[in-house]
């Protein structure tokens, strides 16, 4: 079989959604999911667009692929591209799809002139972190990931001025 890697468009944002969802549930969180396909497309393709992200497809033009990225900032290094998600449907794996969806994501830092690729990888997903190895990705043990999820951010006290 062969496929294509391509920049994603509007009309992927439901075979990228429905990717996002399988992810969910390998990662074992489906209830975590809170975005939806309306919103990937008002925040992918509305006037201020806040993530890109590229395709693998089937000759047949089904999705079966996605590298979803977006721009961040270090005050250390400058303009980063942060790879958000890569996800290869599990009946696709092994035909080299995901390095080559991380060959894309490259491409566009390197064209963009970014400073660095950065991602995350769960600590117990191996697979992953042996294709990230053989990659030659270094790895930040030192760093803790924070956040403020829905209901901190509903109860937090502003301080007054």
């Amino acid at each position: 079989m062969t496929y294509n890697i391509r920049r994603g468009q509007m009309a992927d944002v439901p075979a990228a959604f429905a990717l996002i969802q399988e992810l969910a549930l390998f990662e074992k969180a489906p209830a975590q999911v809170t975005n939806t396909p309306e919103q990937m497309v008002v925040d992918g393709f509305g006037p201020q667009p806040i993530f890109g992200f590229f395709v693998a497809e089937t000759e047949t033009g089904q999705v079966v692929g996605l590298a979803l990225y977006y721009t961040r900032y270090s005050t250390w290094k400058g303009r980063c591209l942060h790879l958000e998600d890569l996800i290869v449907t599990a009946s696709h794996r092994r035909h080299q799809l995901g390095k080559r969806l991380l060959d894309a994501i490259v491409r566009e830092a390197l064209a963009h002139d970014m400073a660095l690729v950065i991602w995350q990888v769960l600590d117990w997903n191996t697979p992953a972190i042996d294709f990230y190895k053989q990659l030659g990705a270094d790895f930040e043990p030192e760093w803790i990931n924070c956040k403020l999820p829905p209901p901190a951010l509903a109860r937090w006290e502003f301080t007054q001025p």
